[in-house]
C-alpha cells in the first residue's frame, strides 16, 4: 500500500502552528494555546497540586494533545513533525504546569525527547526553579530485550500512564509519589506494534520507508524505527498469535492477572480490522486465564496515515483500576 503523498495543508512551515490553533479552537472548553507551542488546560488545576508536562513531536495526533484536560495533563509542548520540542519550549511548559506542588516531566523514551528534557531540567537548575522531576517512559518490547527495559522506546502503551498519572495528580500527592506511580504503571505495561505500510511526511512529501504490498513488520517504532524484521503478511489471527505470546512472556503476565488492553490504530487501519484483531486477542487472553478489565480500540497514538496497529497490555491492581475509572475530560480521553 503506497502512502498518500498529498496532504491537505497550507505551507509546510506553518502546519504545526495551524494544527495547534485549530485544535484549541475546536476544544476551547478543554484546552487553550499558549506561546512557545504550549497547549494547556483551559481551567488550571488547583494551586498546590503536582503539575504534569510532556513534550512530543507532532504527527502522532491525537497524542499528545488529546490528553490535556481535567484528570489528565496540564501542559503539552509540541515539536515539529517527528521531532522533540527544544529545551526552551520545554522550560516554558514546566513553568506553565507548576501549580506550586512541583512539576513532573514525562518523557517518551526517544533520544531527542530525552536529551531536550534533560537540557530543560538543566535550565531549571540555572534559573533556580526547584521541585522538578523527570520520568522516563517506555513500553515497546521489540526495541530492547528483557532485562534491558530502560533502553526500550516509548510507544502507544504510554496511553495507560497518561490516564492513570493524570488522575493521581488531581489528588493531594507529592511529586515523588507521582513519579513512583508513573513508574509503577510503566513497569506493568508492555506493547508491540505491526506495520503494513509507510506514511509520507507532510514536510518533505517523501515516504518514511518502503514496504512491499505482501509484507509486514512486527515491532516497528512510531517513526519507522526497525522492529523484528520484515516477513510475509499474516492473517489477523496469525498476527495476534505471533504477537500476544511475546507480550505475555515479557512481563510476564500470568493466569489470574487483570489487564487493560489497548488496540491502537497507527493511522489508516479500519475499525473492521481492529475488531477482528481484538476478537482473537480477547479469546487468547481468556484461554490464558487473564481477565480484561477495560479495553480501548481506536487511533490514540498515530504515525500520520501508517497502516498498522499496536497491542498494549497493562496489569492493574485495585489502585490502578480506581485511577483508570476516575473522571477525565480531554479531547480524546473522556471518562465520566
Amino acid at each position: 500500500m503506497a502512502p498518500r503523498l498529498h496532504k491537505l495543508i497550507n505551507r509546510p512551515e506553518d502546519l504545526v502552528d495551524e494544527m495547534l490553533e485549530g485544535f484549541c479552537a475546536a476544544y476551547a472548553d478543554i484546552a487553550r494555546c499558549g506561546g512557545d507551542r504550549l497547549v494547556m488546560r483551559a481551567q488550571p488545576k488547583a494551586i498546590g497540586k503536582v503539575g504534569l508536562v510532556m513534550g512530543s513531536g507532532s504527527g502522532h495526533e491525537p497524542a499528545m494533545l488529546g490528553w490535556v484536560g481535567e484528570g489528565l495533563f496540564d501542559v503539552v509542548v509540541a515539536g515539529e513533525v517527528f521531532a522533540a520540542p527544544g529545551p526552551e519550549n520545554m522550560l516554558a511548559g514546566i513553568r506553565a504546569a507548576d501549580r506550586g506542588g512541583g512539576a513532573l516531566v514525562c518523557v517518551s523514551h526517544h533520544a531527542g525527547d530525552r536529551l531536550n528534557a534533560e537540557l530543560a531540567l538543566e535550565l531549571c537548575e540555572i534559573e533556580g526553579i526547584e521541585n522538578v522531576e523527570m520520568v522516563l517512559l517506555y513500553d515497546d518490547i521489540s526495541s530492547a530485550p528483557k532485562g534491558r527495559e530502560a533502553e526500550r522506546r516509548g510507544t502507544a502503551g504510554l496511553f495507560f500512564v497518561w490516564k492513570m498519572l493524570g488522575a493521581y495528580c488531581e489528588g493531594d500527592v507529592s511529586l515523588a509519589s507521582a513519579k513512583a506511580l508513573a513508574e509503577k504503571v510503566r513497569d506493568n505495561t508492555r506493547s508491540l506494534a505491526v506495520s503494513l505500510s509507510s506514511c509520507a511526511s507532510p514536510v518533505t512529501g517523501q515516504a518514511m520507508f518502503e514496504m512491499g504490498a505482501d509484507e509486514m513488520e512486527i515491532g516497528m517504532g512510531l517513526h519507522g524505527e526497525k522492529g523484528m524484521g520484515r516477513q510475509k503478511a499474516l492473517s489477523a489471527n496469525e498476527t495476534i498469535d505471533l504477537m500476544l505470546p511475546l507480550l505475555l512472556e515479557d512481563l510476564p503476565y500470568r493466569a489470574g492477572d487483570e489487564v487493560l488492553v489497548l488496540l491502537n490504530n497507527s493511522g489508516s487501519l479500519t475499525l473492521m480490522e481492529l475488531f477482528i484483531l481484538y476478537r482473537h486477542a480477547a479469546a487468547r487472553l481468556a484461554e490464558a486465564g487473564i481477565d480484561v478489565y477495560r479495553c480501548w480500540i481506536g487511533p490514540y497514538a498515530t504515525t500520520l496515515e501508517t497502516a498498522g496497529f499496536a497491542l498494549a497490555l497493562c496489569r492493574v491492581d485495585e489502585q490502578l483500576k480506581a485511577l483508570w475509572d476516575a473522571p477525565a475530560n480531554g479531547a480524546y480521553m473522556k471518562q465520566l
